[in-house]
Formats: C-alpha cells, structure tokens, sequence
C-alpha cells in the first residue's frame, strides 16, 4: 500500500517516518512517499478555522490529486496566557516569509514579563487520514508544557528550542529524536494513526 505523507518539511518527514510502521498485521507492505515524489501538484492554502479543517484541507486534496491514499497533520501551539494563541495560526506566526526564528522570538518578545508558572501551554496535533473517495479518519494527539525564557537546545525544529516539556527538566530540542517520539504531541496522534493503518481497515 502506498500513503502520501503530505508535507514538504524534511524535518517533519523524517519524524514520521521513525513512527508510522512499515507493514499492516496482514503483513501487507506500507510504502510511504512525500509531496517531493509530487513536484507537479500544488495544494490549496490552509483557509481553515481549526486544527481538523486544515488538516483535512492538506490530506484530503492531496488524495484527490495524486490517487494516493494520504495523511497529514495541523498542529498549533496553544499558550494559556495567550488565550490559545498562536493555535492555528503557529506555523505563520512571526509572518512572512515563514521563519521558526521569526515565530520564536515573537511569542517569546510577547511573554518577556510573564513569570514561568503562568507561560504553560500545550500542542495540540490533529492528524487526518484522507482516501481519495474522500472518506477521512481523524486521531489527536497534546503535549502539555511551558514557554522558556529562552532558546534551550539544539534538535528538533520550529518552536522545539522554546517548549519545556511537562514533569521534565528538558526542551523539546535537548531530546533526542527517540525521547520526543515518545511523548510528543505529533508521536501521540501518528502512532494512533499507524495502529489504524496496521489494522488495515480503510474503506
């Protein structure tokens, strides 16, 4: 079975390729490719107003235009004292042109007198699985946590340098690649997603 992982961010990419599995329970192979093997398709912009709509709008036109089977994701940062912001709106929140630094260091400028105990936040990943029928299969995914102060580490991407990880003394990017798989927000919706795909019970 081929899957379409419709995203054009090597970074992401790569750690969904380290979750999803590679076989259903049938022992049917799973072979995934990404919007590169696709250069010709051009997906429509992210127009919608929560998490679920824009994952839907990315897996579901994918689907239709390639044939392939396809999953996606939409995921937001959401702060308590933001009042939810960036949420749909984190991966563009510093502007254009799109930049993690950019994002970064607006949420961190809009925080700059907030004390830790009032920076918690959560992201919140809503991973949709689309057929091109146009049937879709929705799995959640939240990783709980607070807003440093400042830059803490140096793996991962996006907001992963800023994002301390609930009952842990580290960053998203002072884990390891493992370690955040293992409890992020993106780990907890795909690893749903793949045991649906193991199943093999897509209509």
């Amino acid at each position: 079975m081929k899957i379409l992982i419709a995203t054009g961010n090597p970074h992401k990419l790569k750690e969904l390729l380290a979750i999803l599995p590679r076989q259903t329970k049938t022992g049917e192979s799973l072979q995934y490719v990404s919007l590169a093997d696709f250069p010709q398709i051009t997906l429509p912009p992210e127009t919608g107003t929560t998490l679920k709509e824009n994952a839907k709008i990315k897996a579901l036109s994918a689907a239709q235009l390639t044939g392939c089977i396809t999953l996606s994701d939409d995921t937001g940062l959401e702060v308590d004292f933001l009042e939810g912001r960036p949420g749909v709106y984190t991966a563009r929140y510093g502007g254009e042109p799109v930049s993690a630094e950019a994002n970064n260091q607006k949420l961190l400028a809009e925080l700059l007198h907030v004390p830790l105990p009032q920076r918690t936040a959560r992201f919140h990943t809503v991973a949709c699985l689309a057929t091109p029928k146009g049937t879709c299969y929705y799995f959640d995914g939240i990783l709980s946590g607070a807003i440093t102060t400042q830059y803490c580490g140096t793996n991962g991407f996006g907001y992963d340098p800023i994002f301390l990880v609930a009952q842990t003394n580290k960053t998203l990017a002072e884990m390891t690649d493992s370690e955040k798989n293992a409890v992020s927000h993106r780990g907890k919706a795909f690893r749903q997603l793949g045991s649906f795909l193991q199943e093999n019970k897509i209509i």
